[in-house]
């Protein structure tokens, strides 16, 4: 312990400081609510929306312009409310006491919080303690844990003239020392501003984009085609813009956006409960197309605790007596990692050991530790150090050879003697390694399995590095930090800053990078991720970075969130196929029938019932039952959209036709445009069940949540025609017929649906 008195700085001193160098802290930012809230609205979807919005208001179509104002709030508040609530449970998550030190002010030391440190002040660490801020050690020794920095599993020993780094955790010893950096400019607030300037796209983002460019596409030549003919038949404009935009929002896949969000979070709570924290919705989605994981070692593939793996007895020493002598050269007090892993072997293999008069702890000077007992009526001494100087303690040769051995395995070895004073005996060697979490094999060979090819990257040596890339069964080449560029499986002797790059550079050659880790070292690696996760045991510097936080040891829930993400693939693909063959059929539908036969062959108020009678009831797939993909997921648009052109085209044929039979039957153009309506719905509803099974639709049982929702929808749209509610009303005949022809035209596009989806799942 320091002395009562010191030479520190005073408190004036360190106001002066405190005022030019700020907090000992990383400045978080933390965005405006109404920010957040207001970002929901600037995006392409809700851009179409706000378009029509305002041109409906500019002609004073009131109903309209209310109804589209409620399609944005929802969609705006759903998506608020659900990244909310993830960031709630991040900012639960993070909570901690705040970190105290202890430092010399005014000639005495005194207990202050970490964040008032400044550059200057004198520092005193022990066992335990998180360092407060980066050191430059003036007096003591002491083992530190960097691995939240470095990825290191070993301590480090430092003395008088080392530098020590904030966020480190003192494993042994005590030591004072002078803060030389505070706050952003630390080792630990460096990396953290890095961080902040990573960040991949959102894949989800460039979906709906890609998916609105063909609609907008398309909405261009439609009203294209109608002005120019309404020009030439002389229609006034007042009579045709009306239907304009009434075309343009069928052609808005309203709740595509709130679809999305609504499946992410009903997944994300899925994992919740999982033992996995959603930070980010979108990292669900990315999780089913993720291709790599790049996988920090120390601490996530292995559990950051030393054991022994090896123990190697010299001829005619039992295993039991080296044990108990390097137990006797060993000390729970010291919170040594070697120490304790010594002592746990030995207390399950050791039922009693002589009671020990003297305990002398390890010293960087010599290399070894010693516990002095008595034996009979001489006194003995146990010795645990570095081989090469117990070695020569007990003039001992053929030491290096097994020493090399087992050193080539990645372990730590020490040597153990034992004796009278004076006459040491060499007793044997203890390989110490950091052994492989209990779950990290099967969670590897499964994500393989899944076609994720899993990287391993670490700060250790190549030699352990390669040792557990074997044990874990992660097959390819092991390369060192100078190849990064290669297509390695293996990166060994990497920096943090080489982490951040790695992801990058995978990027760049179009994978979908996912990173697991666990230190501050690993945050702008997993915020540059596509998918980072940040394992149980993380700092909190990680799972701000992170878009996944496994709150449960082990890393069941990277499997678990990959195969969520897939599920939610499949609901949406199917949704978005419903959405695209829907947005063509009811597009076509309205601008051809016009050019035909010159009248609406649906009113503007129906379209718009049309939306909710079918978009918000396939909202329901978010729950649907489906078979998670083989492989990662990636969006193939160029053929979901020509798959949904086909689809379409068949489904345009349909409601032609049963336009075509209202004529005939002789029925007014009204009752003909609730017929219509009941077709688009109808076939919006068989749609659904058509394209939701990539096989023929019978392959699985849908969601109960989405056989409710079409009962309540085929009841409800069916007693409006009935009754002639907001249309002209139908009798029950007419509406049964339209449906029992729905489903057995929906039997035969199955025969030719199979094929063609067939292809979108391989694409």
């Amino acid at each position: 312990m320091p002395e009562n008195t010191c030479d520190g700085l005073s408190s004036d001193e360190a106001r002066q400081r405190f005022a030019q160098y700020g907090p000992n802290a990383v400045a978080e930012e933390k965005p405006k609510n109404w920010l957040l809230f207001l970002h929901k609205f600037w995006a392409p979807v809700p851009w179409m929306l706000e378009g029509t919005l305002i041109l409906e208001a500019i002609l004073g179509k009131w109903p309209e312009a209310i109804i589209i104002t409620l399609l944005l709030i929802f969609n705006g508040a759903l998506g608020f409310s659900q990244e909310r609530k993830a960031q709630s449970a991040l900012a639960l998550l993070k909570e901690r006491l705040r970190i105290q030190a202890r430092a010399c002010r005014d000639g005495q030391w005194q207990s202050l919080s970490a964040s008032d440190l400044v550059p200057g002040d004198l520092v005193h660490v022990r066992v335990g303690d998180i360092v407060p801020a980066d050191l430059q050690l003036s007096d003591g020794s002491i083992l530190v844990d960097q691995s939240a920095l470095t990825g290191e599993s070993m301590p480090v020993e430092c003395a008088a003239g080392d530098t020590l780094y904030s966020a480190s955790i003192v494993r042994r010893g005590e030591a004072s020392g002078e803060v030389t950096a505070t706050g952003a400019r630390s080792y630990f607030g460096k990396t953290a501003e890095l961080v902040r300037g990573a960040g991949a796209k959102s894949h989800l983002e460039e979906l709906v984009l890609s998916i609105v460019r063909y609609l907008i596409i398309m909405d261009v030549v439609l009203v294209a085609a109608i002005l120019i003919y309404a020009a030439a038949n002389h229609i006034s404009l007042a009579e045709i813009l009306p239907f304009a935009l009434i075309l343009l929002v069928a052609s808005v896949p309203v709740a595509l956006p709130a679809t999305f969000t609504l499946a992410t979070a009903i997944a994300s709570l899925h994992l919740v409960h999982r033992g996995v924290l959603v930070t980010r919705l979108a990292a669900v989605e990315e999780a089913a197309a993720m291709s790599d994981l790049c996988s920090d070692k120390t601490g996530t593939l292995t559990q950051n605790r030393l054991s022994l793996s090896q123990i190697k007895t010299w001829p005619g020493v039992e295993e039991t007596q080296l044990l108990s002598m390097a137990a006797m050269a060993s000390d729970s007090a010291t919170q040594d990692p070697i120490d304790l892993a010594i002592l746990r072997k030995s207390a399950a293999l050791i039922a009693a050991l002589p009671d020990r008069q003297q305990f002398v702890p390890f010293d960087p000077a010599t290399k070894r530790s010693e516990g002095v007992f008595m034996q009979g009526d001489t006194s003995w001494r146990a010795l645990k150090g570095a081989p090469q100087i117990i070695a020569k303690l007990c003039s001992n040769t053929g030491w290096e050879e097994a020493t090399t051995d087992l050193a080539a395995s990645g372990a730590r070895v020490l040597a153990v003697a034992a004796g009278p004073d004076g006459q040491p005996r060499f007793l044997g060697l203890l390989a110490l390694a950091d052994p492989i979490r209990p779950d990290a094999a099967e969670v590897v060979q499964h994500l393989q399995e899944l076609g994720v090819r899993v990287r391993m990257v670490t700060g250790d040596s190549l030699q352990t590095a390669r040792n557990v890339a074997t044990s874990l069964a992660i097959t390819g080449s092991v390369c060192e930090r100078n190849a990064l560029a290669e297509d390695c499986a293996v990166y060994a002797g990497v920096f943090p800053a080489d982490k951040f790059h790695l992801v990058q550079a995978l990027q760049k050659k179009g994978r979908i990078v996912g990173m697991t880790g666990d230190g501050v070292n690993d945050a702008p690696a997993l915020k540059q991720a596509e998918m980072g996760v940040a394992v149980e045991s993380a700092t909190d510097v990680a799972k701000a970075a992170a878009s996944l936080v496994l709150t449960t040891p082990g890393l069941q829930g990277v499997l678990d969130a990959v195969v969520t993400g897939r599920r939610v693939y499949q609901r949406m693909l199917t949704y978005t196929l419903n959405k695209i063959v829907k947005v063509f059929q009811v597009a076509l539908f309205l601008s051809l029938g016009f050019l035909i036969f010159r009248s609406f062959v649906i009113t503007p108020l129906l379209v718009l019932l049309l939306l909710f009678a079918n978009d918000f009831v396939t909202m329901s797939l978010a729950e649907d039952n489906v078979r998670p993909s083989p492989k990662p997921d990636r969006w193939a648009i160029h053929t979901l959209v020509f798959s949904s052109l086909v689809i379409a085209l068949a489904w345009l044929i349909y409601i032609f036709a049963v336009y075509g039979v209202g004529r005939f039957l002789g029925l007014p153009l009204a009752s003909v445009q609730t017929m219509d309506f009941l077709g688009l719905v109808f076939s919006g509803l068989a749609n659904v069940f058509l394209v939701r099974e990539r096989g023929h639709l019978w392959g699985s049982v849908p969601g109960r949540l989405l056989l409710w929702a079409t009962l309540t929808d085929i009841l409800a749209v069916s007693g409006l025609a009935l009754m002639g509610w907001l249309m002209a009303p139908l009798p029950i005949v007419i509406i049964v017929s339209l449906l029992l022809a729905t489903v057995f035209y929906t039997l035969i596009l199955d025969q030719i649906k199979v094929p063609l989806l067939r292809k979108l799942t391989c694409a």
